[in-house]
Order: structure tokens, then C-alpha cells, then sequence
């Protein structure tokens, strides 16, 4: 494996960090996942080099270094910078090289991206009005429900029934939750409700059309949000190889305009 052969991708968002490492033939042979804290250079340096660990490359041997995500900037060792809207559907469109809407949950915001046939931006959608819908949304509210995080997605399939949640703001929704719990709703349902109500924020943001593929760290941990979607939608939605750390994978992808240059 030659210096050439090496690209690197790191995504700094609002909750995690994720660095990417592809080798020639664009396969992923390093990543690594960290909380972006409060000193994002630290975290995209820390992720890269645990990254590289893992893929037994070190710094000289990676041709170029690509950063995307909210604190893209703060990577100063970056060779070139890119939107996450790019990063994303450029990283989907390599597993699915067809027209395709990804939909991406981040931490903070929420995305649909449209790609055509031939891989091209068609159009997108952002949310950040609010967390609502959001990862963070449902980090609130494991925390208002004394639930570890990681158990959401198994409350939720053992749901009988689905709450409906009518509350738009985080807060208001915590409001409800407590109301309902009051009530003697069952926490499946509940959580089932939460998830369902991430979803429809989804469907109020754009049309879903094509191929409908998820990324994002939500998904990664809560597939149900995929099977709730696609319930809705009315159609099959899948969710990508390494969702979370699609941005960063995309985002190795575009060293390789820097290559050819």
C-alpha cells in the first residue's frame, strides 16, 4: 500500500467526531468515533490518529486529509473542506449509484439530500429550528425517563401500540412524556411514540423519492427509526453501511479530486 493509495475523512459534528481512513480500492481500513467536546481541534486530531491505529498507516502515509461537519474549520491540518451535503450523498451514492434521497439524523439537525442518477446534488433540506427530531431530542428524553440511550430502540420494538406524541419542541414534548407517564402509559409505547414523532418531522421536512437510504448516528443505534419511516413513507428504507460515520467516508471520497490534481 502506497502513500497514494490513502485518504482520510473526519466529520466534526455537534455531538461526535468520526475519522474515516479508505484505502485505494475505497475501502474503509481505519475509523474512529469520540465526543467532540468543547476543543473540536483536539477531538478531530485524537479521532484520526485512533483512526490511523487502527488502520497501521501513520500521518505521512495518507495522501490527503478532507474535514466536513459543523466544525470543519477548527481542523486545521485539513487539505480541503466540504458541506456535510456533499459528503453524505457523495458517501451514499458510492453504495447506492443511483438516484437516492439520504436522510441524515444528526445530532443537532436533521438533512434530506437528493441525489439523480448520475450522483448529482438534486436538492436538499435542513432542520435547525429546533432539536425536535433530532439526536439530541431523544437524549433528552432518555434522560427524562431514567432510560439508558442504548436501550431506546429495544423498549421501542416491544411496543404494543404507538403513543402519539403532538408536541413540536423538545421541551413541550418532556412536558407530555410526564403526562403520560402519569396516565400509566406504558414506557414502550412511549419510547415507540418518541421515535415516531423523529419521523414525522422527517416526513414534514421534504418528499421522499428514489431510493430512500438513512445515515447518522441515530439510525446506527436505532434501526426502528428506519422500519417507522418506511412505514410512513410508504416505502422500503435502508439504512447505509456504517451510517455514522457516512460523512467522514464521504468526505475521504473527495481527497481524491486533491490527488488528481
Amino acid at each position: 500500500m502506497t502513500k497514494t493509495e490513502i485518504l482520510a475523512g473526519i466529520d466534526v459534528g455537534t455531538t461526535m467526531t468520526k475519522a474515516v481512513i479508505v484505502d485505494a480500492e475505497k475501502k474503509v481500513i481505519g475509523s474512529f468515533i469520540q465526543r467532540s467536546g468543547t476543543d473540536l481541534a483536539a477531538a478531530a486530531t485524537a479521532a484520526l490518529e485512533k483512526a490511523m491505529a487502527q488502520a497501521g498507516v501513520t500521518r505521512d502515509r495518507i495522501r490527503a486529509i478532507v474535514a466536513t461537519g459543523y466544525g470543519r474549520r477548527n481542523v486545521q491540518f485539513a487539505d480541503d473542506f466540504k458541506t456535510e451535503i456533499s459528503c453524505h450523498g457523495r458517501g451514499c451514492y458510492h453504495y447506492f449509484p443511483e438516484a437516492i434521497t439520504v436522510v441524515d439524523i444528526g445530532g443537532q439537525d436533521n438533512k434530506i439530500i437528493k441525489l439523480d442518477a448520475q450522483g448529482k446534488l438534486a436538492g436538499f433540506k435542513m432542520n435547525r429550528k429546533c432539536a425536535a427530531g433530532t439526536g439530541a431530542f431523544l437524549e433528552e428524553m432518555a434522560y427524562r425517563l431514567d432510560i439508558p440511550l442504548e436501550d431506546l430502540n429495544k423498549l421501542a420494538q416491544r411496543a404494543s401500540e404507538t403513543t402519539q406524541i403532538g408536541s413540536y419542541c423538545t421541551v413541550f414534548t418532556a412536558t407530555e412524556v410526564l403526562d403520560r407517564i402519569r396516565a400509566g402509559e406504558g414506557v414502550e409505547n412511549i419510547v415507540r411514540g418518541l421515535f415516531d414523532s423523529v419521523v414525522k418531522r422527517i416526513l414534514e421536512m421534504d418528499t421522499l423519492s428514489g431510493r430512500v437510504i438513512m445515515t447518522g448516528g441515530v439510525v446506527a443505534f436505532n434501526a426502528i427509526v428506519a422500519e417507522l419511516l418506511s412505514s410512513r413513507a410508504g416505502a422500503k428504507v435502508e439504512i447505509a453501511p456504517h451510517p455514522q460515520e457516512m460523512g467522514a467516508f464521504g468526505a475521504a471520497l473527495s481527497g481524491q479530486e486533491l490527488v488528481a490534481r
